[in-house]
């Protein structure tokens, strides 16, 4: 196994999970359009997909089909509910800050989401967690979203990361990381993470 210099991370699904919110504040701020967006539609369809995406297929599932722009318009304020309902209570695990901080004295870090910098920045800060990432790569700074390989690639240019491990819990997301070149570590829930990372580190130390 190739020695790694990098590790990315997804964020929702596999720092900590805050799909059901983005749902939840999806569902609030569309509500007023007669669009029903229920947790089970997002959860299998919806996550790891950019928001643009997402507002042109309910959109054009709409009876009848909306203007996806209008639905689209309505992300400030879905933003805002979100940035308000997650502040007041950062939702990562009490273990997250100790494992960052083992790794980020042997790698470099990033996380890599479709999410806004808006959402991101300011919960990564108030959960304490921000200091342990050397870059992070939001919706704003790539033109291509997840499955495309650029956000992964444009993580790794930041770094100067060679080899890198991607951390995804999403098919769009796995995806993408391969199509960058790099190991994809594919995980259902965030409270796995350190144990299936630590398990992947050790198997690279063995093989060298």
């Amino acid at each position: 196994m190739p020695a790694l210099d990098a590790i990315l991370f997804d964020f929702d699904g596999v720092l900590t999970d805050t799909e059901p919110v983005h749902c939840a504040c999806w569902a609030e701020v569309l509500a007023p359009f007669g669009v029903t967006l229920t947790w089970e539609c997002y959860r299998d369809h919806y996550v790891g997909v950019d928001d643009r995406e997402v507002m042109r297929e309910l959109a054009a599932d709409a009876h009848p089909p909306l203007d996806w722009q209008v639905l689209f318009a309505q992300y400030p304020a879905k933003k805002l509910l979100f940035r308000e309902r997650t502040l007041a209570a950062p939702p990562f695990d009490a273990g997250l800050d100790g494992f960052l901080a083992e790794l980020h004295r042997d790698y470099k870090l990033a996380v890599v989401t479709s999410s806004s910098r808006l959402e991101i920045e300011a919960l990564l800060v108030a959960g304490g967690l921000r200091k342990h990432f050397d870059t992070v790569v939001t919706a704003e700074d790539v033109t291509r979203h997840k499955p495309d390989p650029e956000p992964y690639l444009e993580a790794a240019r930041r770094l100067g990361a060679t080899s890198a491990l991607v951390v995804e819990d999403s098919v769009n997301g796995q995806a993408a990381g391969r199509a960058a070149g790099f190991e994809v570590l594919p995980v259902t829930r965030p409270q796995d993470v350190p144990a299936l990372v630590r398990a992947r580190l050790c198997r690279v130390a063995r093989s060298l």
